[in-house]
């Protein structure tokens, strides 16, 4: 813990990373409120600039992560969907009901399993996002440098 750090900026540098919670109210708030932050105290202090720049990394990181498996999730969620639409072969049923055989599932576990994985990469995602921004909040407020894991620094 520096002593040289006020509780100014200490509270600075823990809004910088709790404003990233802004984007379950604010679309892309999560770049925008802590950019703003960042930008207008980044040359007040080197403690706020190092803090914005970890979270703002940190919040392009998780994007990129789950831009890079929605890539991946989507086509297979969709040819899943295809093929899953296909064995109840609605277009050649002209009736309201559907009998549905369970049998018809077999196959269909691989497709089951990679959702699951995926639907829990996910949440992993969302719960490291919160889990490392709640931590880095408090060390920013107790006057220590914190390091988000896992991510990429494009601002140095």
């Amino acid at each position: 813990m520096d002593s040289s750090i006020n509780q100014h900026q200490k509270n600075l540098a823990t809004v910088v990373h709790v404003s990233t919670f802004s984007k379950y109210f604010i679309p892309f708030g999560n770049f925008i409120i802590p950019l703003i932050l960042w930008t207008t105290n980044r040359d007040k202090s080197e403690y706020v600039d190092y803090h914005g720049k970890q979270a703002i990394n940190f919040q392009v990181s998780i994007l990129l992560y789950s831009v890079a498996l929605g890539f991946i999730a989507i086509p297979l969620f969709l040819i899943f969907a295809w093929d899953f639409v296909g064995f109840v072969d609605i277009m050649d049923h002209n009736r309201h009901h559907v009998d549905f055989d369970f049998h018809h599932f077999n196959g269909y576990g691989g497709s089951f399993i990679f959702l699951g994985i995926f639907a829990m990469i996910s949440l992993a995602l969302l719960a490291l996002d919160i889990f490392c921004t709640i931590s880095a909040a408090i060390k920013a407020n107790n006057g220590e440098y914190y390091k988000y894991p896992f991510t990429i620094n494009f601002l140095k």
